[in-house]
């Protein structure tokens, strides 16, 4: 069945599909309508589900990780400020080795106020023990929650994961959109059935006090562990999901790098418009080339370090900022490269801060800017904020 749906829309047929058996709601703009759908979908008696209402975002992942440890499927949604009042319970629910689902759309945080795309919410996050991915489209919103849940309830890995769409870019832009066949689902998907759970029946410890002299280390080890496993999960389960539903994605989205001198990487929506000028420069003669990051966590280390193996100039457009340093993408791609023999010249391009918008043109002139310092040898500066209003200023300078 196919429907033209927003990517909120996508995500509640995500959270559907997975036949989710608890969803902890509270709305925030612009994530109000998936919890609306799926409201609507309770309503209608087309999902069959504990909804629970709760008074704020820490109360509905509170729900979700106390619901998971009964060894139900959970799923929740939020953004920005939303995923803010989350974070104690993100590391929580992680630490639990919950397997807790959750949509984020990304928000600008604030002040001052501001309801459009910027990805400082998910990224003030990387390092909850999460894994997160974010999707282009509604399509992939709604395929890569299915993903999700395959991986993060495995039992070799039992983590929770972030999908995040971008603030009305995806979450009020409605496309075709394959609704899966709920059978299809139910083969690819079978039940969560974790080995322990609160059973009155069985009873088990979980969270409690671990001395230093006991297993904390060896427990944080685990979550690493887990998020090196995940990686090749995540392999295997998009190729399955290609195989029964025609649709698959990869860990990176890579975009004509063959043969690349310049690749830019990037996340989100930004791809869409960004793979219109590579095609533009392509016609043109121009060797280049784009990389989406799907997955952020884990991070596919060894993806990057190949695709930028024989490339000129490594540019890394970032929708958010490390205060004090740098955009986080150009960190994480700036860590990963150390140990390539041979490193491209690479330099943080720091767009489309607070949902300004990122417009072929842009996109274009950072392509531009790329050619003028593949052809001196050298970068004018490492990070650069791009279309601020008045004279564009400078954030770090360094040269080679």
């Amino acid at each position: 069945m196919k429907e033209v749906v927003s990517g909120n829309s996508a995500a509640a047929y995500g959270a559907k599909l997975a036949r989710a058996q608890v969803v902890a709601a509270y709305p925030i703009t612009p994530q109000t309508t998936v919890v609306e759908k799926i409201a609507e979908f309770v309503a209608n008696e087309e999902f069959k589900t504990q909804f629970i209402k709760v008074e704020s975002e820490h109360s509905a992942m509170a729900a979700c990780i106390s619901a998971a440890l009964t060894g139900a499927r959970t799923y929740t949604a939020t953004s920005s400020h939303g995923l803010m009042l989350m974070h104690e319970l993100l590391i929580w629910a992680s630490g639990a080795r919950t397997p807790v689902v959750m949509s984020n759309v990304n928000r600008a945080m604030g002040p001052p106020w501001s309801v459009w795309a910027d990805h400082t919410d998910c990224m003030s996050q990387r390092d909850t023990g999460w894994m997160i991915l974010h999707g282009e489209r509604n399509q992939e919103v709604l395929d890569t929650i299915l993903q999700m849940y395959k991986v993060a309830e495995d039992r070799d890995i039992l983590l929770p994961g972030m999908v995040t769409e971008d603030a009305f870019y995806l979450s009020h832009t409605v496309e075709r959109v394959e609704i899966p066949d709920q059978e299809l689902v139910d083969d690819f998907l079978p039940p969560f059935d974790p080995i322990y759970k609160l059973d009155v029946d069985d009873p088990h410890y979980f969270g409690s006090l671990s001395m230093p002299h006991q297993y904390y280390p060896e427990l944080r080890y685990k979550i690493a562990e887990a998020h090196e496993k995940a990686l090749t999960k995540f392999r295997e389960v998009d190729r399955e999901y290609g195989e029964i539903f025609g649709r698959s994605y990869g860990v990176l989205d890579e975009y004509r790098i063959e043969d690349a001198e310049i690749i830019f990487f990037c996340i989100g929506t930004t791809a869409s418009t960004a793979k219109d000028v590579v095609d533009k420069l392509r016609d043109e003669g121009h060797s280049v080339g784009l990389v989406r990051v799907r997955m952020f966590r884990p991070f596919p280390v060894d993806d990057i370090r190949r695709i930028a193996k024989d490339a000129h100039f490594i540019g890394v457009i970032d929708r958010s900022i490390t205060f004090g340093y740098e955009g986080p993408l150009f960190t994480e791609i700036k860590g990963a490269l150390y140990e390539n023999r041979n490193h491209p010249l690479i330099k943080n391009y720091l767009v489309g801060i607070g949902g300004r918008d990122v417009t072929p043109g842009i996109i274009e002139n950072l392509y531009k800017n790329a050619f003028e310092l593949v052809k001196k040898g050298e970068k004018d500066i490492e990070v650069q904020w791009i279309d601020l209003r008045g004279e564009q200023r400078i954030h770090r300078r360094r040269r080679y």
